[in-house]
C-alpha cells in the first residue's frame, strides 16, 4: 500500500512537471562523466575531488530550481469583450508565497491546446512574500472559444545545466467576437437613406422623458436620474421619447443550402465566405448601434429581440462569436422569423438579409426585405 501511494505521488509530480538539459548542461554532463572515467582509472584523488564538486553542482541545481517553482500563486486577468484581430491586453498576477526564499529567472507562458505560447514575460527576481503583476499582448486571429488550459513556468536557475517546467492548472474559457471591420462608403451611404426613410417615433434619444426605470448594466451613466436614485436608495434610469429612433432587422441564414458543402477549414472557400458573412453582420450591428437603432438579430433558429445599450450589441457579437454553419434538411421548415421580414419592411422597419452564400430558396421566401447583402460582393 505504501508503495502504490509513492508510485501515485510520482506520477502527479511529473505530470506537472519536466526536466530537461541544456546544451551547456550536456557538455558539463559529459565533462563529468569523463572526469568520472579519468578518476577510476588513474586513482587521482584531485580528481574524485573534482568528481564529486561537478556532481554536487548538479544536485544543487536540481534543489534550487524547484524551489523556484514552489508556492507561487497565479491568476490570470483577460478582458471581458475581445474581438478577432484587435490587440488586446491580459495579465497575470505572480506571488511568491514562499516565507524566505526568492524566485529567480522565471519565464511564464500560456498552455494553449496543449502547446506553450510564449508571453515574452520573464522575471529576474520575485522577492519572498511579494507580487507582481505583468501584462502582455493578446491578439487572436479567429473567433469562437478560446480556452487557456493552464500556465507553463520555466526556470533554468542557479548554474543554466537544466530547464526546469512546472505546468499549473489555470483554466480561462473566453469566446471571441467577430473581427470588426469598416464598411465600404457605398454601403454607409445606402443604408443611411434607407433608414431615413422610415422614421418610428419610440423611447430613445430624445428630450421629453418617456420613463424611468431601474438601471441596467450597459445602461448609459449620463442617463441616470440622481434625484430619482436618491430617493428611492437605487439607481435609476431616465428613458426619453426619441425623436427619429428606429428599428432594424439583420439576418444571417446558418443553413448550408444542398449540394454545396463546407469542409469546416479555415481556407476552404465556403468556410472563408460564412466568416466574412458573420464579420459583416457583427460590423452592421455595430453601424446601427452607434446610430441608436433598435436591433434585432436572427441568427439560423435563433432570434435576439430588438434592444438598446451595449450589453444587447456583446449579447449580439457573443451569439455570432459563436455560430457555425449546419446542414439544412429538406424538410426543416425555415425559420419563422425569415419568412416574416418582407411583412416588417412593409410596415416600415429596416431588414437586412445577409447571404453567405446563393440560396435561391431563402431569397424567394424573403422577397421584400430592405437590402440583400452577399458578403463576397463587398469591397
Amino acid at each position: 500500500m505504501r508503495f502504490e501511494r509513492v508510485r501515485e505521488f510520482f506520477r502527479w509530480f511529473y505530470r506537472y512537471r519536466s526536466i530537461r538539459l541544456t546544451s551547456e548542461g550536456t557538455r558539463f554532463v559529459l565533462l563529468s562523466l569523463a572526469v568520472g572515467v579519468a578518476a577510476i582509472n588513474t586513482g587521482n584523488n584531485l580528481l574524485y575531488l573534482l568528481l564529486a564538486m561537478m556532481l554536487s553542482l548538479i544536485v544543487m541545481s536540481g534543489i534550487l530550481s524547484e524551489q523556484c517553482l514552489k508556492q507561487l500563486t497565479i491568476r490570470r486577468r483577460v478582458p471581458e469583450h475581445i474581438f478577432a484581430n484587435r490587440p488586446t491586453t491580459a495579465a497575470l498576477s505572480i506571488t511568491n508565497r514562499k516565507p524566505r526564499v526568492p524566485t529567480f529567472s522565471l519565464r511564464v507562458m500560456d498552455v494553449v491546446a496543449g502547446v506553450a505560447v510564449d508571453r515574452g514575460i520573464h522575471l529576474l527576481h520575485v522577492p519572498p512574500r511579494a507580487a507582481t503583476l505583468q501584462s502582455y499582448p493578446l491578439l487572436i486571429a479567429r473567433r469562437g472559444r478560446y480556452r487557456m488550459e493552464g500556465i507553463k513556468l520555466l526556470t533554468r536557475f542557479p548554474f543554466g545545466l537544466f530547464i526546469k517546467a512546472a505546468t499549473l492548472p489555470l483554466e480561462a474559457d473566453l469566446v471571441v467576437y467577430p473581427e470588426l471591420t469598416p464598411l465600404p462608403d457605398v454601403l454607409v451611404r445606402d443604408l443611411t437613406a434607407l433608414g431615413h426613410d422610415k422614421p418610428t417615433p419610440r423611447r430613445g434619444q430624445g428630450v421629453a422623458l418617456y420613463n424611468l426605470r431601474r438601471y441596467q448594466p450597459g445602461d448609459d451613466s449620463r442617463s441616470i436620474h440622481w434625484k430619482t436614485s436618491a430617493r428611492q436608495a437605487r439607481l435609476m434610469v431616465k428613458e426619453t421619447e426619441a425623436e427619429d429612433q428606429r428599428h432594424v432587422s439583420i439576418a444571417l441564414p446558418t443553413a448550408v443550402p444542398e449540394g454545396r458543402e463546407i469542409s469546416g477549414a479555415p481556407s476552404s472557400p465556403g468556410e472563408h465566405s460564412f466568416e466574412q458573412a458573420v464579420g459583416l453582420t457583427a460590423s452592421l450591428a455595430s453601424f446601427f448601434h452607434a446610430r441608436s437603432y433598435a436591433i434585432r438579430v436572427l441568427i439560423g433558429d435563433r432570434e435576439i429581440p430588438h434592444g438598446i445599450g451595449m450589453a444587447h450589441l456583446y449579447q449580439i457579437f457573443r451569439v455570432l462569436g459563436l455560430c457555425h454553419p449546419t446542414a439544412a434538411l429538406e424538410s426543416a421548415p425555415m425559420p419563422e422569423g425569415f419568412r416574416t421580414l418582407g411583412e416588417r419592411a412593409a410596415m416600415g422597419e429596416l431588414t437586412i438579409l445577409v447571404l453567405p452564400w446563393a440560396d435561391p430558396r431563402l431569397t424567394a421566401e424573403c422577397r421584400g426585405v430592405s437590402r440583400v447583402l452577399r458578403a463576397g460582393d463587398l469591397p
